[in-house]
């Protein structure tokens, strides 16, 4: 991966782990997100015209991505609501390079160099263990380990089918763009269907937690489309999950929630596989 990549996603990890620190803040988390892709989708549209537009081909991949990821955002605030944010973040992103690795493998066939393989492997390994101890009480149980894990399979998904999609389209910012206002329709959806108006009136509060979480999350993701077309899409997606260290720092300095020595010792596990990412 080449340097201006690595750096690149490296933001981009930061960026994620930022926005989902402002949603688990939010008191009111279907308006926060509801909000976020609003936003996303009022800084897309007005930038249609200036970028390059997607293949035929790519409409497909588009639609299928926008489902996706508003899948992925519904299973993220149930997460949410069952755990903490040191806890929740990892095991759903954790899992996800692994998957992506495979099914690069089977399906795409790439190869990666040993280095590569160890580094992906070292930042799932840190990740998962983050989990294993990220409470008291150990292991997530019952519905806080479905919703976590129905985002991890969420998150594999979706990275893949970007990862091929963007591909696919000849532009990352056009893929990304028309992603977003998918995903915002599909949102508004879920929103409309489980809250009503409420989810609207609610919007007022939240909306300098909702507007900064949307910037963020749309610049992150925007990176990282663009570096599935750069490198290997597993590569950027076990790089970009570093984003648990930063999650890591912001929950016990920001959220004030316990971060444990296991929990340290496990983000440093994570950090040695993003080293690794650069030998």
């Amino acid at each position: 991966m080449e340097n201006h990549v690595f750096v690149a996603v490296l933001l981009a990890a930061f960026l994620h782990a930022g926005w989902n620190s402002l949603v688990k803040l939010g008191v009111d988390r279907v308006s926060t997100l509801l909000l976020l892709t609003l936003v996303q989708a009022g800084i897309a549209v007005p930038l249609l015209p200036f970028v390059a537009q997607p293949t035929a081909e790519a409409w497909i991949w588009i639609l299928a991505s926008a489902v996706l990821h508003t899948g992925y955002k519904v299973f993220l605030m149930q997460a949410y609501a069952h755990a903490d944010l040191s806890q929740a973040y990892p095991l759903a992103r954790g899992s996800a390079p692994l998957i992506v690795t495979v099914w690069s493998v089977l399906i795409l066939g790439a190869t990666f160099t040993p280095s590569s393989v160890a580094a992906i492997l070292a930042i799932s390994l840190g990740i998962l263990m983050m989990t294993a101890k990220g409470s008291p009480s150990g292991w997530m149980r019952g519905s806080a380990m479905f919703w976590a894990l129905g985002t991890a399979c969420f998150t594999a998904s979706y990275t893949l089918v970007d990862g091929v999609g963007a591909r696919i389209a000849g532009t990352s910012s056009g893929f990304i763009l028309w992603m977003v206002i998918g995903d915002a329709i599909g949102v508004t959806a879920f929103a409309t269907l489980t809250r009503g108006r409420a989810a609207f009136s609610a919007l007022l509060p939240v909306w300098k937690t909702g507007v900064a979480a949307g910037a963020m999350s749309l610049g992150s993701y925007w990176i990282a489309v663009w570096a599935f077309t750069q490198a290997p899409i597993a590569l950027v997606a076990a790089l970009r999950e570093s984003s648990i260290l930063f999650a890591a720092v912001i929950a016990a300095l920001v959220l004030r929630e316990r971060v444990n020595r296991w929990r340290w010792i496990s983000a440093c596990i994570i950090a040695c596989g993003v080293a690794l990412m650069k030998a």
